[in-house]
């Protein structure tokens, strides 16, 4: 794995996290119980902390770093999607950021709310509890998104990273 200490900033991953052995992680970054992080995927907390809570999937190509003063905070539960960019924000518990979306500084994406596919939430923007947030610059539509609509999905993410943590050998 590609696991790199900045400094005094060791990267604290929990023993039942997965991390592929194709993702980067560097710095002040913390991942919590049955996360796991996927191939590709960049974790840079050179600037501030990068914090992850349990049960949260990380997909392939994603691009997470934490700004100059701005901790990057992603709850428990939650689907980051493939090549997705979060910097500097918040994604509060049971949310989904869809692929290829970006989150910028200070947004802050409250509980059980979906930023859609390639969307742009900017900065400073807030995304309220059970909403979806589409497009780019993101529009907000409350109250579309259902408690437990993620479930299913943090569920599957959390056997498959188990599966991976004791099946997956590279044969070359």
């Amino acid at each position: 794995m590609a696991i790199y200490a900045l400094g005094d900033n060791v990267p604290k991953i929990h023993s039942d996290a997965f991390v592929h052995p194709d993702a980067v992680v560097i710095g002040d970054v913390t991942i919590g119980q049955y996360s796991s992080v996927w191939p590709m995927a960049v974790l840079r907390a050179d600037y501030g902390p990068i914090n992850i809570g349990n049960e949260t999937s990380v997909q392939d190509g994603t691009v997470i770093h934490a700004s100059a003063g701005l901790a990057t905070v992603i709850g428990s539960r939650c689907v980051i999607g493939h090549l997705a960019h979060l910097e500097g924000c918040t994604v509060e518990d049971d949310s989904l950021i869809g692929s290829g979306s970006i989150v910028l500084h200070r947004a802050l994406v409250q509980s059980h709310s979906l930023v859609g596919a390639n969307s742009v939430v900017t900065n400073g923007t807030t995304v309220p509890s059970y909403s979806m947030a589409l497009g780019v610059p993101a529009s907000i539509i409350p109250n579309r998104v259902k408690e437990g609509s993620f479930a299913v999905i943090v569920s599957n993410y959390v056997e498959n990273g188990q599966r991976y943590k004791v099946g997956i050998k590279r044969v070359d």
